[in-house]
């Protein structure tokens, strides 16, 4: 695609695939790769909050990602997430990812600790000195407890070559910034992002609309009626804490991902059953039958 910001339009923060004892899935995470780029994804998220990063073990994410880079590295672009509250541990991680081959790093703002601007701007700064890779910082003070203002985001970018681009999780705050390429956080601003000229999205449910998500790409002339049509599905797939909805969907369409790891729980019947109608209503559980 013409024009496409050098980490893609279409990143997929992808679920990680578990076996029956909750251990990292390799097959099914090969087979979910396959199907996510075949499917509309210019780019494969890691190890994100989607990812369940944080009951990963450092060995598990990182074969995780070794495994990305090695399956489709040259056919999609591989983002690390690597953030994590601890300077000294989100270095490492950072190094170890680089190492691995990936195309760049989702650094998220440091977590419970509560540092103040300089602090967070002293912990980017010591991941990006440990990388040759473009970072994407990730805002979503819904998990954090801290927002970073669009104003700190571009003193950021000011300050530290290697920052290009956001993933904005917080809607209030959703407008361009000079030096970063902005992406949607999440499914329900994909569009308002893609209007105001922004670089895409980091989302969930392409893992089932991809293609829908690709038109919307595609065809701006059709962009608000796409999302609007898929509006229902997003409020679906968020019917409980992320990574439920979207993993409980995945095993409704026969993708076979595995449950969760505490504290993460699986979809209850009432979950499941409001996730069940959304994608009958779609024609998505009809067609994975077939």
């Amino acid at each position: 695609m013409a024009g496409m910001p050098q980490l893609g339009t279409i990143l997929t923060a992808m679920v990680t695939p578990f076996d029956a004892q909750l251990r990292v899935d390799e097959d099914a995470t090969k087979r979910l790769m396959e199907h996510l780029v075949a499917h509309g994804s210019d780019g494969l998220v890691i190890c994100g909050t989607t990812g369940e990063a944080a009951t990963l073990a450092d060995e598990e994410h990182l074969r995780v990602i070794e495994l990305a880079v090695q399956e489709m590295g040259g056919r999609a672009t591989i983002v690390a997430g690597v953030g994590v509250n601890d300077t000294a541990h989100a270095v490492r991680l950072t190094e170890r990812a680089t190492e691995l081959g990936v195309d760049g790093l989702l650094h998220v703002t440091p977590y419970y600790n509560r540092p103040n601007e300089r602090g967070v701007e002293a912990h980017f700064k010591a991941c990006a000195a440990a990388t040759d890779k473009p970072i994407m910082l990730y805002n979503i003070p819904l998990r954090t407890g801290r927002d970073m203002s669009n104003d700190f985001l571009a003193h950021l970018a000011q300050e530290i070559d290697l920052v290009v681009a956001v993933k904005q999780s917080n809607p209030d705050s959703l407008a361009p910034i000079d030096g970063l390429d902005l992406y949607a956080g999440d499914n329900e601003t994909f569009c308002d992002v893609l209007e105001m000229g922004g670089a895409g999205g980091v989302l969930v449910a392409s893992h089932i609309v991809g293609d829908a998500f690709r038109r919307m790409v595609d065809e701006p002339q059709n962009r608000r009626a796409i999302h609007d049509e898929l509006s229902d599905l997003f409020a679906a797939l968020a019917v409980a804490p992320n990574p439920i909805g979207i993993k409980a969907a995945l095993n409704l369409l026969g993708h076979d991902v595995g449950g969760l790891r505490l504290p993460m729980v699986e979809a209850d019947e009432q979950e499941l059953g409001v996730i069940r109608a959304a994608l009958e209503r779609h024609g998505l559980l009809a067609t994975a039958q077939a």
